[in-house]
């Protein structure tokens, strides 16, 4: 799945979000929350965001992989309106290639403060430069295991970003406990 892996991709980057992510990023939400995910696939991270007190809106896919994950593409999707009850954040697990990440990233800040999970390496690249002004946060994973019932994790270290649609000055980096 990482660039350092002669793996071939799923399609759709589609990679179940594994449990051992998700307590990291429990520590910088609120304890009741209410959250939209436009990158579903089969709905796990959306179990786990329900498990620590997350409130899911509405949770979308590409290719949905349930019955209770809508057909959208994350690139052009709007969340339902619900004006009494707006999103807290958006929180997913997106495809890393850079052609869907990076205009994911613009397009999620616009709509509300949203936590991706993706590989840690990316903040240190110039590619990365035109969105770090929108990074308010850098949670450190680690490496988490990616395809279940492997014994091997994956060989990117990963970490949940938080982005927001103002700019600022710096980034929070909290790294491993």
């Amino acid at each position: 799945m990482g660039k350092r892996s002669s793996f071939k991709r799923r399609k759709n980057d589609l990679y179940r979000t594994p449990w051992e992510a998700v307590p990291v990023l429990k520590r910088h939400l609120p304890a009741l929350f209410r959250f939209a995910e436009p990158c579903a696939g089969n709905g796990k991270l959306v179990d786990h965001l329900r498990r620590i007190g997350g409130a899911c809106a509405e949770a979308v896919d590409i290719n949905p992989g349930r019955g209770d994950v809508g057909q959208g593409d994350a690139l052009c999707w709007q969340p339902l309106q619900r004006p009494l009850r707006p999103l807290d954040f958006i929180i997913t697990n997106p495809p890393w290639s850079r052609e869907i990440l990076h205009p994911l990233i613009m397009r999620c800040v616009q709509i509300s403060p949203t936590w991706l999970l993706f590989d840690a390496d990316w903040s240190h690249t110039q590619q990365a430069r035109p969105y770090l002004r929108h990074c308010r946060k850098i949670v450190s994973v680690g490496r988490v295991k990616w395809i279940e019932g492997s014994k091997h994790t994956g060989k990117d270290n990963c970490a949940w970003h938080l982005f927001t649609a103002e700019g600022h000055g710096r980034t929070e980096f909290i790294g491993r406990a």
